[in-house]
């Protein structure tokens, strides 16, 4: 597999996490049981989004992070690959403690007390104040799947940043026309086939046929004329 694949699946694999942490932050983590004295019992759901308030940020940056890899220089993308291996390792961490531990009833209370479970949800969700917090049931699909796409986002981050791969001729097109003349030569001998190459140099005055010349040659014919 060549390098520049593997930093093209390596970015893959960070859009790929931000899309299933997405979509587990929609699921429901937790199903509230609480009892009323006055409505009796009843068991309301906590989405993803809810419970873990950052993960949609979180999702969001590994997504703006997927971009930028695709845009930036080979300094800047091994930069991105560093924030979106931490946003992943930070993500983990609320269904991880779901998974590995029990959920706080007083946080799930106060979630659907307030009223900010209903901001998440096409459906009310929320208590009464007076309201007694009976069971908590971990649904483990939801928080699993966060878990897996933070894995993924993590491995992809970690490979951008240590195989952010290399720049092509074709990222020459943002650069000045000062730093573009100085990379001529070495444009010529890795892409002398490029269309942009080969007008570069013509407007340089460089014969892009004559690869033993170069740019000495084109300047030894500048000064002679």
């Amino acid at each position: 597999m060549t390098k520049k694949r593997i930093s093209f699946m390596a970015k893959a694999f960070v859009a790929v996490g931000a899309g299933v942490l997405w979509v587990s932050s929609r699921l429901t983590w937790i199903n509230v049981t609480a009892s009323d004295d006055k409505s009796g019992e009843s068991t309301q759901p906590l989405v993803g989004a809810t419970w873990s308030t950052e993960i949609m940020a979180l999702s969001l940056l590994l997504l703006a992070g997927f971009v930028a890899s695709l845009v930036l220089r080979k300094t800047g993308r091994r930069v991105v690959g560093i924030v979106c291996a931490v946003a992943a390792a930070a993500a983990s961490w609320a269904p991880l403690g779901l998974l590995a531990g029990e959920p706080d009833p007083a946080r799930a209370k106060s979630l659907l007390t307030s009223g900010v479970a209903t901001q998440n949800s096409s459906a009310p969700t929320t208590l009464s104040d007076w309201a007694q917090v009976t069971d908590l049931h971990v649904n483990a699909l939801g928080p699993s799947l966060a878990l897996l796409g933070c894995a993924v986002a993590l491995v992809g981050g970690i490979v951008v940043a240590m195989r952010p791969g290399e720049d092509t001729p074709k990222r020459n097109q943002y650069e000045t026309k000062a730093a573009r003349r100085e990379k001529l030569e070495e444009d010529l001998a890795d892409a002398p086939e490029s269309g942009r190459v080969m007008w570069d140099a013509l407007d340089e005055g460089i014969d892009p046929t004559d690869m033993t010349g170069g740019a000495g040659s084109a300047s030894e014919d500048t000064s002679t004329s």
